[in-house]
């Protein structure tokens, strides 16, 4: 049976909400809201593609601390299948503490940031991916894993996030690698030295058959065989936080990809998901069910 899965750490947030400022040093803020959850990256992606019914696997790193054991069991309720990379004591996750004001949020975390996988990791992940229809990537020392899952024709999605030397050089070997890359506007701009994302679209075209660029709560870019085309996002989502959107839309990106469909309707499920994602605090409290999603796709598009 199809799945998808992708390899990444896992990430922790605490969510403090409704302080009236945050602390200076010495002094003590209550808030009015608390939560834990599952943070942003790759995994809170997966977790809202199980939420949509797609059978998802992740090779993460859990230890037996009770961070782990809260993941695990959210990977678990939210039809996630972990496998466990992790050999190690301590706490292998990153776990961070957001305190959300109405205009700002500021956070402090623990961990290393990311999976740095030995020769047993990456055998273990491809053990685990081997038949996937399509493979979230992330920077680090999984290429090996994917090179070969493209070459069993898995499709491979990319998502670098924000980095201060976003290059096409220092990208190089993932980049060639993917099948779609899904940066955000300051990000395609960055990455293609261009000034606009019109512009940074156009010279992405020449690296991928069919691009994607997030314009934030404006919408999506895409290129594919007809062209340029823009999709506008839902004006009925209000947003809360925007914590986690860009996951939320890589789901329904992928929800499409998984099922076919043109790079404009991937677009579109994708800018569902992620609108919905940001009405509530953090990057996991507002999602969809497949059902919800095909209904808001009928009335939104």
């Amino acid at each position: 049976m199809a799945f998808i899965t992708g390899a990444g750490i896992t990430n922790i947030d605490l969510l403090y909400q409704g302080a009236e400022r945050i602390p200076d040093a010495g002094e003590e803020v209550y808030c009015r809201d608390f939560d834990i959850q599952l943070g942003g990256g790759l995994p809170a992606t997966l977790i809202n593609l199980g939420r949509l019914g797609i059978e998802t696997k992740i090779a993460t790193e859990l230890g037996d601390d009770i961070f782990s054991n809260f993941a695990k069991s959210e990977y678990e309720q939210n039809g996630v299948s972990p496998v466990n990379l992790y050999r190690g004591e301590g706490i292998p996750l990153n776990i961070s503490s957001s305190i959300i004001l109405p205009r700002d949020r500021s956070f402090i975390s623990y961990g290393k940031g990311n999976i740095e996988p030995d020769d047993r990791a990456l055998e273990e992940f491809y053990n685990m991916a081997k038949g996937a229809k399509i493979c979230l990537m992330q920077v680090g020392g999984f290429n090996p894993v994917y090179r070969k899952l493209k070459d069993e024709g898995t499709i491979l999605v990319l998502d670098t996030g924000w980095d201060d030397n976003l290059s096409f050089d220092k990208y190089a070997d993932v980049l060639e690698l993917a099948d779609y890359y899904t940066p955000n506007r300051k990000e395609a701009v960055k990455i293609t030295g261009e000034s606009t994302p019109d512009k940074a679209a156009q010279a992405l075209s020449k690296h991928f058959e069919k691009v994607v660029v997030k314009l934030d709560s404006e919408g999506c870019l895409g290129i594919d065989g007809d062209g340029e085309f823009f999709v506008k996002s839902v004006d009925d989502f209000k947003c809360v936080d925007s914590t986690g959107a860009g996951d939320a839309f890589l789901a329904g990106f992928c929800y499409g990809l998984f099922g076919g469909y043109s790079l404009r309707k991937c677009i579109e499920l994708g800018n569902i998901t992620g609108g919905k994602s940001v009405t509530a605090a953090g990057a996991l409290s507002a999602y969809l069910s497949e059902s919800e999603l095909l209904e808001l796709h009928k009335k939104y598009y």
